[in-house]
């Protein structure tokens, strides 16, 4: 092998090596905290609120405790009023339960908390890969930390004057969004009804809710793709529309917030760092 070549093949493995421990060891654990306003025009609140949104936490053994409650502590950071928490909360099983309720109940004693489910939470998805067949682990250890699960169920939060409906839908793959449990298809008692937040893990559940009314849905699933490569984007993102992988987006009249998430699969992530979210609601 002549210099020339020795050069670029030790070049090249350089590179390799160091675009592998970057997103390895450095990105998964390089948080963001982003912030966003969103104005609910056809239901103003009669004052802001700070609405904190987390997802796929992905506790396990990729994700660290340690690193969940850092992202936990830096949402809380920015007082928020409510959290919502979007599934995903392990990838196969629950590690040290009474440890994950510890650091879940810190946001249950800073102010309101609801939750919904992921695929990787329980369910038939998650069953047929080695996960729990149902939900009812994971929502034990949530229930236990103060948090309000919902599963096609709505809560409705309240501050002095400002109100907000709370909706929970259940998982697209695990074949449990069932929106009509929850929401209405009728205009007429859509204008009777709050402001909807609508929760729902997958983003491309928004095709089965299209025909419903609810003003702003939150999502994760995607991990904002995980691996986003410079011109082509985020190929492997888990979903069918890849126009909706992350970040905020208005679409039929609506809003859409997708997570990059907090955890991830495999331990890597490249040019998509893991995400808290703060959404100040008007």
């Amino acid at each position: 092998m002549d210099i020339g070549r020795r050069a670029f093949f030790l070049a090249s493995l350089g590179i390799s090596i160091g675009t592998a421990l970057y997103a390895r060891i450095f990105e998964p654990e390089w948080l963001e905290v982003s912030r966003e306003s969103i104005s609910l025009r056809d239901k103003p609140l009669p004052k802001t609120l700070r609405l904190l949104h987390l997802s796929d936490l992905h506790a396990g053994q990729d994700v660290p405790y340690e690193f969940i409650e850092q992202a936990i502590d830096a949402g809380l950071a920015e007082n928020p009023d409510l959290v919502c928490l979007t599934g995903d909360f392990i990838t196969h099983d629950i590690p040290d339960p009474e440890r994950y309720k510890r650091i879940l109940r810190k946001l249950s004693d800073h102010c309101p908390t609801y939750a919904s489910f992921g695929n990787h939470d329980g369910g038939s998805w998650a069953a047929r890969r080695g996960g729990y067949p149902t939900i009812l682990q994971m929502d034990k250890v949530l229930t236990d930390s103060g948090i309000k699960t919902l599963l096609n169920k709505d809560a409705v939060f309240k501050q002095d004057k400002a109100k907000l409906r709370i909706v929970g839908l259940g998982d697209l793959w695990a074949k449990s969004l069932i929106p009509e449990e929850v929401l209405t298809t009728d205009p007429q008692k859509a204008k009777e009804k709050l402001p909807t937040v609508v929760l729902s893990h997958n983003p491309d559940s928004k095709d089965a809710l299209k025909n419903f009314h609810w003003d702003l849905m939150l999502c994760g699933h995607t991990h904002g793709g995980q691996f986003r490569l410079p011109v082509i984007g985020a190929p492997f993102a888990p979903v069918r529309d890849l126009r909706y992988v992350e970040g905020l987006h208005r679409w039929n009249e609506r809003w859409m917030y997708i997570s990059r998430g907090v955890g991830n699969i495999w331990g890597v992530r490249v040019n998509c760092r893991p995400q808290v979210t703060v959404l100040n609601l008007f």
